[in-house]
């Protein structure tokens, strides 16, 4: 073999390897396209087919955390309407459950633990993002049973810890109830609580 052929063969192999690398990335990067468009076809569902806000995820600290209307009824069932508020001076964006903890009248954290989803007074709405403007409110409904003061593995509490989504902080409300168990079901938030 001459050394010009072996050279033509080469750079023939080279430009066989580089070809094959350029079109698995430009095979990489039109799977990206795609994927980032079928993301946001997703995204338009989720919201109604209305694009997804560019705003931030609301804040703890830019959010106020209140009680709305209490929920009462038979079988030891008790609840209460939680709500948030948009305080931050723009609009911010909402998804899913807030967290909830229990604290003693010391404000030390008592054992408890979350149920998402239906609550015996509401169905729940389920996860959707919410542009939440400026002044505006969302709502959950949370439940637990009580079934005397002071049985057995109930938790004697006095206040209430919200966690709104995405967040790491939390808010505190006076919350003087027992909950058996420690226990609390609530549902995800919504632009209205539909009770019943």
């Amino acid at each position: 073999m001459t050394e010009q052929h072996r050279n033509s063969t080469a750079r023939g192999r080279a430009a066989q390897r580089f070809g094959a690398a350029g079109l698995a990335v430009a095979a990489a990067a039109g799977l990206g396209l795609a994927g980032a468009g079928a993301a946001q076809a997703l995204g338009s569902q989720a919201l109604g087919g209305q694009a997804a806000s560019s705003a931030p995820t609301c804040s703890t600290s830019g959010l106020t955390a209140s009680f709305g209307q209490k929920l009462g009824g038979g079988m030891n069932h008790e609840g209460v309407v939680l709500k948030l508020k948009n305080t931050s001076g723009h609009t911010c964006n909402l998804r899913g459950y807030p967290g909830l903890g229990l604290e003693d009248s010391g404000h030390r954290t008592l054992s408890s633990s979350v149920h998402w989803g239906d609550t015996w007074y509401a169905k729940d709405p389920g996860k959707k993002t919410i542009a939440l403007e400026d002044g505006a409110s969302v709502a959950a409904v949370i439940s637990w049973t009580h079934a005397n003061t002071g049985t057995s593995d109930a938790r004697d509490a006095a206040y209430l810890q919200v966690t709104p989504p995405a967040n790491t902080t939390h808010k505190t409300l006076k919350f003087p109830s027992w909950v058996d168990h420690g226990r609390l079901e609530v549902t995800a938030l919504a632009t209205d609580a539909h009770i019943g």
